[in-house]
């Protein structure tokens, strides 16, 4: 069986675990302060503050910036819920704007056209780099600065990734990352929000930690999102393995590309100035589901992300939302195994089995 998905796990990581162990000390710590440090750096941002998961780190983050109710931050309707339930947590209104339909990510015109549509009242647009595709933040900069509106990165999915060279979740007001097993690199569960803004990290750090000021001082109401020392050692190991890993998904990427060029499925792309780093390699077809079960039949792992818009949830069934273009998507995209333990040869079989399914 290839599988979808595969985390890399080798002796660096368990010796840094081990470290932890053995130290005692398991919780929030020097070792999470230094993988801060350390994935800050890697980002280019000056400032990193660690948290439980990535769900946690997008809360954190639009709590430190100040967003509550009354408040509307325009987002993708494309997208895992955990991008609008952290709106939601906040007392803020998710306004969903269509996407793209070759990148998935959201569509800058339909972002204005939905400002618009608010008399530009919003404060703050909410880019999704999906499947580690940085979506078009220099058009969303521009918008957010035209409406006086936060820029808020949730790059979940898109470690390393850079637009114009710049790495993603330091270009706009602040980046948030997740750190769960099938991500891009892994500390089990965790997240990390990343910004240039000292008063956003120290809002950040505070929340993150119970409003804590001082050791029992707490000036906010806050919640215990820390991230543990474990979760830390884990982070700074897979860290300095990120670059390699990176390079096999690209690799893997480009061979199942071409491969597929001539196919009956569309390829994804990857725009002139935007570094895809393929968190998932995601292709598009009219017969998903069937393709899915021939898949399935080979040994070859496959997933939907996403069979549903996140509108079209149970949760948030009471919205009216025009996004045709993101509810096509949902019943078309399929994603392959690309990560890094995919081989040349799985990478042959794939191409061959989805080939073979048409013939």
């Amino acid at each position: 069986m290839i599988p979808i998905a595969n985390p890399a796990i080798d002796e660096a990581e368990k010796e840094r675990v081990l470290e932890v162990l053995e130290s005692g000390m398991l919780a929030d710590g020097p070792v999470v302060r230094e993988f801060e440090d350390e994935f800050a750096a890697y980002c280019d941002a000056e400032h990193a503050v660690a948290t439980s998961n990535g769900t946690t780190a997008l809360h954190a983050a639009m709590e430190a910036l100040g967003l509550g109710k009354g408040d509307r931050v325009v987002t993708t309707p494309f997208s895992f819920v955990a991008s609008a339930n952290a709106v939601q947590f906040t007392g803020a209104e998710p306004v969903f704007a269509d996407i793209n339909p070759e990148t998935y990510n959201l569509d800058p015109d339909a972002v204005e056209e939905t400002i618009q549509e608010h008399n530009g009242d919003v404060d703050a647009i909410m880019a999704v780099h999906l499947y580690g595709l940085p979506a078009d933040v220099t058009r969303l900069a521009e918008l957010a600065e035209e409406y006086d509106a936060y820029l808020i990165e949730d790059t979940a999915q898109a470690h390393g990734a850079t637009v114009d060279g710049e790495r993603v979740g330091s270009i706009g007001d602040v980046g948030c990352f997740s750190f769960y097993p099938t991500k891009n690199m892994t500390t089990g569960e965790g997240g990390m929000i990343v910004t240039d803004d000292v008063e956003i990290a120290d809002a950040a750090a505070q929340f993150v930690n119970h409003g804590r000021t001082a050791k029992y001082g707490h000036a906010a109401v806050g919640h215990n999102f820390r991230m543990t020392s474990i979760a830390g050692a884990l982070g700074l190991a897979q860290l300095d393995r990120l670059p390699d890993f990176t390079e096999a998904r690209r690799t893997n990427a480009e061979q199942l590309t071409a491969g597929l060029a001539d196919s009956w499925v569309t390829p994804p792309i990857e725009p002139d100035g935007r570094t895809h780093v393929y968190h998932q390699y995601t292709i598009r077809c009219e017969d998903r589901d069937g393709l899915q079960t021939h898949l399935d039949e080979h040994g070859i792992g496959s997933g939907v992300y996403y069979p549903q818009c996140i509108h079209e949830q149970p949760a948030y069934s009471e919205m009216s939302v025009e996004a045709p273009v993101a509810e096509r998507a949902a019943e078309e995209v399929l994603s392959l195994p690309v990560h890094p333990n995919v081989r040349d040869a799985d990478t042959q079989r794939i191409i061959e089995v989805i080939t073979n399914y048409v013939e």
